[in-house]
Parts: structure tokens; C-alpha cells; sequence
């Protein structure tokens, strides 16, 4: 008896402290207060009741929840027993129904007599159909409107085909205006009339189904192009948003239908059978049979969907496991098992949801057949991950309602409850880091495309090679950052205290610093090199005894292909004094001998004239900023004149341009008698003289061609 005194007492004190804090909460501005009415005379005792310190005190001490409430969040063994003795008295309850049923539709027949007047069941229907009738003559008459339109503009069509998605703009709004026109005509037209609350509880719901039904048949039809194999010249296949051929189009259509169809009907029987007042058990026991209907629909689906043929196919292992699963569905939501239900649906239906959205943009957005197409990268990307999150977003939030329902018991724990908000809200900042991210990126990598295949003068592709060094390392650096703050907003919300996680990591920082002082001089060296503009991507750049074009960068390193083709990946602190041989000009120096006996002044002028002919070339001409110029002597050789020759070039140029200076010289020497120096030996006096000279001469570079081999050999020994 005491025991039961003092579990009312608490009661009571909880109920005055709630209603104590929706007061204090509620209360109005004083402006507000001074034209309110004063509280009632109850209200004026209960508050001085709250404020004696006696009451202050006593709700202090047994307003709070025992010690024994405060244990452990882990099930024991009696909550366990505690759910199964709930799912077989549900269970139970279910098989006791099946009697009750003929009874429960008499007493819903009884009812819908009264409260209408004493009409029967089947002026609910005719009604219905009455209004029906009414949306779908409105819908007929814009049907007629919009063909017509779409008749006369394409009888004013010249030439040419209108654009893809224009084409799937006005599919839709062929398909969606009449079906919007139906839902204001039927529903605006039941409205207009005051009817009895239980018909109106009975008829809106039909309406309302019938639309979302079309509205979901549309749609699809749309998306598989399944109502007509050509819409204004474009094939099907061309105009279908979900690439497929025609046959699994019409398998799938016919599949959503169905599905549909079930589903809204479970759910117009649902609130019918509430209106009208059905046992729960009752109502239940209908539902679970009409959700027979829907596995069945879905078990038909998995084994006869379209798929590909494959040599070896003996048992079928994943059509088992889809049936398996489907099954569990099914009995989670007979036991009542709410929030492991819409887990176990969201595992299945939400990863082909997504893709299948992922596919709808990016088919919106690309053709296959028109490669040239101008596209939006980051209007798709945006597009596709808002669908993605709005997609997600209305999962989670549906989840979170489910959650509320407590039907598992695991919102009476505060520790719980803010774990599923944490996860809940986690997984919002995860989307929203994700949209980010890739819009980023998209941004990035349009620029990036942008700065590849722009052209002008050398400011312009200086500009461009400059952003294609520097953004692919901002595109890093946001990829980390982006990361890491939604991580930190995740655990935060997960209740985790991340400034001692944020204190600890920049000391665990410092010493990571300290042991990787390489890695830190890298890092540092590269945001250095960058800062400078020392080399950007495509340039050809030499440090110490490497050299090569850079291909791309890292954090701490630069990629050098050299000219052979291997490739050097540098670290940035190793680089030290770079060598760029790219930028601006380069001058080509070059040596060309010729004998004694030559005249320079006519050299001179033949190397002019082959400096005018390299400018007038189509393909070199443009490259060269200074043609070919003998500088002139550049020393006197055993056997000539060493003449020494530049030409000024764009970079990288400057070989193709030298080799083509070398052929057309050759050329012009040897028209003109201009003979090239070569080792040569004369010998003054007789005849025999003469021969013994030059058989000693022979003999004497014989003797140093044996003796250089001679060496040659040695050194390659050692």
C-alpha cells in the first residue's frame, strides 16, 4: 500500500514538473503578458505549490528515477522472453481473428447505412466512379488540347529534330498535365459538396489512390518509353532513360504495375478499415493477406525477371537467396518486428534505387551515339547526388518515424535514443559531404578539361598549363578536408568529445612531424615549387641527373617521364635547382666545319638563304622566332674551319628545326662547291717519295686505330 502511495505521489510530482516546464517554456513576451488575461485562480495555486522549497525539495529527492532503473542497456534473458511472449499473443491474436472477419464486414456494412443515410456499400463505389468520370472527361479534353498543339507544331517543323531531353520534357508533360487535370476535376469536384465525414473518409482515399497509381504508371512509362516505339523520329532505345531493350521494358512496366496496384490497395484498405471501425486484429489479419499478394508478385518477379544467359547455370543460388529473403521480410512484418522490416527492405531496395537514379541522370545528360554533345558536368553531378540525398534523407527520415513508434523498446533509453539520432544525423552530413565533394570535384575537373583543350596566345596556355599543375593538389587538399570536418561532425554528433580527439591529434601530429621531417621538407618543398611557378605539367625540366616532361604531381612528389620513356617519381625536397626548358624560347647552337680553301662570305650567304626557306615552311616556320645565322668563326681545326651557327625556337621545337637546318646546308654546300672538312694528308715531292709518304701515313693511323681498340678492349674488361 505504501509502495503504491508513493509510486502515485511521484506521478503526481512528475505531471505538476512537466506542466511547470511547458509553462515556463510557453510563456509569452511581456508585451504579450500585459494583454493576456491573468491566470485562473488553480493555475495561481499550482505555481505557488511549485515554488514552496518543501515540494522543491521533495521532487528533488523522489522525482528522480530509482538506482535500479539506472542498469544496464544490454537485453537480459527475461526482455528477450518478455518480445517472444509479445510476438505469440500477437500471433495468437491474428489466428483468432479468422472467425471475426464475416462479423467485422457486417458491422462496417451496418455502419456505412447509418452514417449515409441508409444507403448501401455500393453508393460508395458508384459515387467513386461518379467522380472518376468527372476527372477523367477534364483529362480527355486537355488531351485533345495538347495533340492538337503538338500536331500543329510539327507540322510548322522544317527541318531538323528537336534535342533528346526536349523530347523526354514533352513526354512528360504530355503524360503528367492531363493526369493533374484529372486529380483538380475529380477531387476539386468532390469538394465542392459537403458530404457525410464517413463518405468523405471513404471516397477522398479512393481518388487519391487512383491518382497515385496513374501518376506511378506514367512515370514509368516514361522512363522505359514503353506506350510508343517512336516519339517524333527518335527510335525507343534512344528516348528510354533506363537503357533496356523493348522486351525487358514491358516486363518491368508490367511488374510496377502490379506492385503498385497491391501496395495502394493495402493502403486504401488500411484506412478504410479504420474508418469503418475494424477489429485491429481484424485488420491486421486483411493486410498480412494482401501483403501475400505483394510476395507473391515479388517471389514471380525474381524467378522470371530478363536477365543474362550464362553456360552454367544449375541451381540458381541467388534467385533462392532473394526468395529466402523476401520470405523473412514477410514474417518480420507479420511478428511485428517494425524497425528490422524497414532495415531489411532498405537493404534490398535502396542500392538498386540509387543506381538506377545514378542512371537516369547520366542518361539524361549523355547519347550514346553523340560523342560530341556538349555536356554539363557539374549540373549533372549536382542533379544526381541532390536526387541521391533527397533519396536517402526521406529513407532515414522515414526511419526516424519508425524509431519513434517504440514498437522495439529502444527509445525508452536516453543513451539509445541519442545513438539513433547520432547515426540518423551522421548520415545527412555524410550525403551533404558527399554533394559537396563532387560538385567540387566536377567543378575541378571541368576546368581541368577546360585548360587542356584551350588555345591562344602564350599568356592564355600559360594560364592554362598553370591550372592544370595546381588544380588536381587543390582537388587532394579538398578531398581531405572534406573528410575529415564531416568525420568530426559525425562523431560530435555520435556524442563523442572532439576537442580532446582534436588536442590529441595535433600532439600526435608534432611527433609524427618529428619523425618524418623528409616528409614534412617534401610537402613544404613542393607548396614552395608551386608558389614560384617553377614547372607546371607538359614542360620539360632537368634536375641534377634526372630529366623529363612532368607528367602529374603529388603531395611530396613530381612525375618525370624522360625521353626513353621511363618515368621518375622525385620527391620535392630532392629536387633542388631546376632546370626549365621549357618556358619562353630557346636558343640552339651548332658547328659546322668546313675546309681552308671555302669561301665564308658566300657560307654566310647560303645559310641565309636556308634560314628564309626554314620560315617560309608551313609546319617548322611557326616555330622559330629567330631563323638560322652563321655567327661566324668559331676556331681554326687540324683539318678546317669550325663556323658556328643559332637558331632561336619555341620550346620543344628546336631539334626538329636543327635536323632540317642540317639537310638543307648540306644541300646548299654541295650545289655550290662548299666542301665540308675531313682528315686529309699531303705529301710534297716525287712520285716514290710521295707513295712511301702516304704508305707511312696509312700505316702510322692503322697503328693508332689498333692501339685506340686496343684500349677500348681493356677498359671494357676492367
Amino acid at each position: 500500500m505504501q509502495i503504491a502511495t508513493t509510486r502515485d505521489l511521484i506521478a503526481k510530482a512528475s505531471v505538476l514538473l512537466a506542466l511547470s516546464l511547458a509553462l515556463s517554456w510557453g510563456s509569452p513576451s511581456p508585451a504579450q503578458t500585459a494583454a493576456a488575461p491573468p491566470p485562473p485562480a488553480k493555475v495561481e495555486e499550482l505555481i505557488k505549490l511549485l515554488d514552496d522549497p518543501e515540494i522543491k525539495a521533495w521532487i528533488n529527492t523522489k522525482g528522480a528515477p530509482p538506482p535500479a532503473a539506472e542498469e544496464s542497456a544490454v537485453p537480459s534473458a527475461s526482455d528477450f522472453m518478455v518480445w517472444s511472449n509479445a510476438v505469440r499473443a500477437h500471433l495468437r491474436g491474428i489466428g483468432q481473428a479468422i472467425p471475426a472477419v464475416p462479423a467485422e464486414f457486417s458491422k462496417a456494412r451496418a455502419l456505412i447505412m447509418t452514417e449515409i443515410n441508409g444507403r448501401r456499400p455500393a453508393a460508395v463505389l458508384l459515387l467513386f466512379a461518379a467522380f472518376a468520370a468527372l476527372g477523367f472527361g477534364a483529362e480527355f479534353v486537355v488531351r485533345h488540347i495538347i495533340s492538337r498543339g503538338g500536331r500543329m507544331r510539327a507540322s510548322t517543323t522544317i527541318e531538323g529534330s528537336p534535342a533528346r531531353h526536349h523530347v523526354i520534357g514533352r513526354s512528360m508533360f504530355t503524360a503528367i498535365a492531363p493526369l493533374v487535370v484529372f486529380a483538380l476535376a475529380s477531387i476539386g469536384g468532390f469538394h465542392v459538396f459537403t458530404w457525410p465525414p464517413l463518405l468523405a473518409m471513404l471516397v477522398l482515399p479512393m481518388l487519391v489512390a487512383l491518382i497515385v497509381l496513374r501518376l506511378i504508371m506514367q512515370i514509368t512509362a516514361i522512363l522505359l518509353n514503353v506506350h510508343r516505339h517512336e516519339i517524333d523520329g527518335e527510335k525507343a532505345a534512344e528516348v528510354r532513360l533506363i537503357p533496356m531493350d523493348d522486351l525487358r521494358a514491358a516486363f518491368w512496366y508490367r511488374r510496377v504495375a502490379w506492385f503498385a496496384g497491391l501496395f495502394l490497395t493495402g493502403w486504401l484498405a488500411d484506412g478504410m478499415m479504420t474508418a469503418l471501425n475494424f477489429a485491429p486484429n481484424v485488420k491486421s489479419l486483411i493486410l498480412y493477406l494482401l501483403g501475400l499478394g505483394l510476395l507473391t508478385v515479388a517471389l514471380e518477379t525474381v524467378w522470371n525477371r530478363p536477365r543474362a544467359l550464362v553456360a552454367f547455370r544449375p541451381y540458381r543460388v541467388k534467385e533462392w537467396l532473394l526468395t529466402l529473403y523476401l520470405c523473412v521480410l514477410w514474417l518480420l512484418w507479420v511478428a511485428g518486428m517494425s524497425l528490422a522490416l524497414w532495415l531489411g527492405i532498405y537493404i534490398l531496395i535502396l542500392p538498386p534505387i540509387l543506381k538506377i537514379t545514378s542512371t537516369i541522370v547520366q542518361s539524361l545528360f549523355t547519347r550514346p551515339e553523340d560523342t560530341h554533345t556538349t555536356r554539363n558536368p557539374v549540373l549533372e553531378v549536382l542533379i544526381e547526388r541532390a536526387a541521391r540525398v533527397v533519396i536517402i534523407a526521406l529513407a532515414a527520415a522515414w526511419l526516424a518515424a519508425v524509431v519513434r513508434l517504440r514498437t522495439m523498446g529502444l527509445m525508452e533509453d536516453e543513451a539509445a535514443s541519442r545513438m539513433i539520432r547520432g547515426v540518423l544525423g551522421g548520415i545527412i552530413i555524410l550525403l551533404a559531404a558527399d554533394l559537396i565533394w563532387h560538385m567540387a570535384r566536377g567543378l575541378i575537373n571541368q576546368r581541368i578539361e577546360r585548360a587542356r583543350i584551350d588555345a591562344g596566345d602564350e599568356a592564355a596556355l600559360a594560364r592554362s598549363g598553370r591550372l592544370m599543375t595546381l588544380l588536381p593538389i587543390l582537388r587532394n587538399f579538398l578531398a581531405v578536408a572534406i573528410a575529415a570536418i564531416a568525420g568530426m561532425m559525425v562523431l560530435s554528433g555520435l556524442g563523442v568529445a572532439i576537442g580532446p580527439l582534436i588536442a590529441g591529434a595535433g600532439i600526435f601530429g608534432v611527433a609524427i612531424g618529428f619523425g618524418s621531417q623528409s616528409l614534412v621538407k617534401d610537402i613544404i618543398s613542393g607548396i614552395f615549387y608551386m608558389t614560384d611557378d617553377a614547372f607546371r605539367v607538359g614542360e620539360y625540366i632537368q634536375s641534377g641527373s634526372y630529366m623529363g616532361t612532368v607528367e602529374s604531381f603529388g603531395i611530396r612528389s613530381v612525375k618525370l617521364r624522360h625521353h626513353r620513356g621511363p618515368i621518375f617519381t622525385i620527391p620535392f625536397g630532392t629536387l633542388g635547382a631546376v632546370q626549365n626548358m621549357s618556358r619562353d624560347w630557346v636558343i640552339d647552337k651548332f658547328f659546322i666545319s668546313v675546309n681552308f680553301d671555302a669561301d665564308l662570305v658566300k657560307v654566310k650567304k647560303l645559310v641565309k638563304g636556308v634560314g628564309a626557306a626554314l620560315l617560309e615552311d608551313e609546319e617548322l616556320g611557326p616555330q622559330i622566332l629567330e631563323t638560322v645565322k652563321m655567327k661566324g668563326v668559331e676556331a681554326f681545326s687540324d683539318y678546317g674551319i669550325k663556323l658556328s651557327f643559332a637558331v632561336m625556337t619555341k620550346p620543344g621545337h628546336q631539334s626538329a628545326i636543327r635536323r632540317r637546318a642540317y639537310a638543307m646546308i648540306r644541300e646548299a654546300f654541295a650545289l655550290n662547291g662548299i666542301g665540308f672538312a675531313s682528315p686529309t694528308v699531303q705529301v710534297a715531292g716525287g712520285d716514290d717519295q710521295a707513295t712511301g709518304a702516304v704508305a707511312a701515313a696509312s700505316d702510322e693511323i692503322a697503328r693508332k686505330k689498333a692501339a685506340e681498340a686496343k684500349l677500348k678492349l681493356v677498359e671494357g674488361e676492367s
